[in-house]
């Protein structure tokens, strides 16, 4: 089982590639289904924009292909911010 805090300290790096995309801040989990939808990452410039949530990277769960020790590999044909509301 993995924490929520252990995702957090791992780099997401796209394997397509080879851009690191930088760290997981946060979850969307379904709480009904009690799964995780999708992990957020801040975009280009956005680390200390903490209360902006638009342009933030959305990589939904069934683009993670191997959670590692200390990197998150995704596989994504394009990185597009999307918007959250």
């Amino acid at each position: 089982m993995i924490k929520t805090s252990d995702l957090k300290q791992r780099e997401v790096i796209n394997i397509t590639d080879g851009k690191r995309l930088g760290f997981v801040t946060d979850l969307d989990i379904d709480l009904e289904k009690g799964v995780v939808k999708s992990i957020i990452i801040p975009g280009q410039n956005k680390v200390f924009s903490f209360f902006s949530k638009s342009g933030d990277y959305v990589i939904p769960w069934e683009q993670i292909k191997r959670i590692g020790s200390d990197v998150i590999l995704v596989e994504l044909d394009y990185i597009n911010p999307t918007r959250l509301e």
